[in-house]
């Protein structure tokens, strides 16, 4: 081949090469296709969803005061509450204020409760208070003065004697009773009637009736 068909084919060849040059920037450049999208959604979500995961895990933080008593705990919670700060008290003063709101609260709950009693009276009369009557007689005994030196007071002792239902025994019981001596005329030794009354004393319900005998 000669030196000018050669230099005419490399010029051929290099027209061509600049056409197809010149076609490859005049092409649209591609879009990337639908279906690639949901696969790079897809691998978005997991990530998102793995956040909430994560916080979830995350251990939630102790309460420092969930250890302490509840009554220190609420003043330490009164503590944070925001206001202004009141003027210093001596602890007479917070004492004074303590009773007083006691006091108040104690008339709060004191009306209320009357209230509650008259809306019941309302609703009826009820079932009168039976009266107290006494029954039968009040008893006597008959015993033998021990002691005297209370004043307006003697100490009685009454022996009995009674056969046993049972064994056919006789028993024989010793008691002491308090009986009320106003004239102080019963002493050691005397054989006294005394009967039963109202309640004088914590130990004294009898009360002295006559002296049968004096002591010799």
């Amino acid at each position: 081949m000669s030196e000018e068909e050669t230099e005419n084919t490399e010029n051929v060849e290099a027209a061509a090469e600049e056409a197809t040059d010149a076609a490859a920037a005049e092409a649209p450049v591609e879009e990337t296709p639908a279906e690639e999208a949901p696969e790079a959604a897809a691998e978005e979500a997991p990530a998102e969803e793995a956040a909430p995961e994560a916080a979830e895990e995350a251990p939630a933080e102790e309460d420092p005061l969930a250890e302490l008593p509840w009554k220190e705990r609420r003043r330490v919670l009164k503590s944070r509450e925001s206001g202004p700060a009141g003027p210093e008290r001596s602890p007479e003063q917070r004492q004074a204020d303590r009773e007083a709101a006691r006091a108040k609260k104690a008339a709060v709950r004191r009306k209320r409760r009357e209230e509650i009693k008259a809306e019941r009276k309302g609703d009826g009369v009820g079932t009168p208070r039976a009266e107290k009557t006494r029954t039968g007689k009040p008893k006597e005994r008959q015993g033998t003065v021990v002691s005297d030196k209370t004043d307006k007071t003697i100490t009685v002792q009454i022996d009995t004697a009674r056969r046993h239902p049972v064994y056919e025994k006789i028993v024989r019981q010793t008691h002491k009773i308090h009986a009320h001596d106003e004239q102080n005329e019963a002493h050691e030794g005397d054989v006294v009637r005394v009967i039963e009354t109202r309640k004088l004393s914590k130990t004294k319900h009898w009360r002295l009736v006559e002296v049968v005998e004096k002591a010799r």
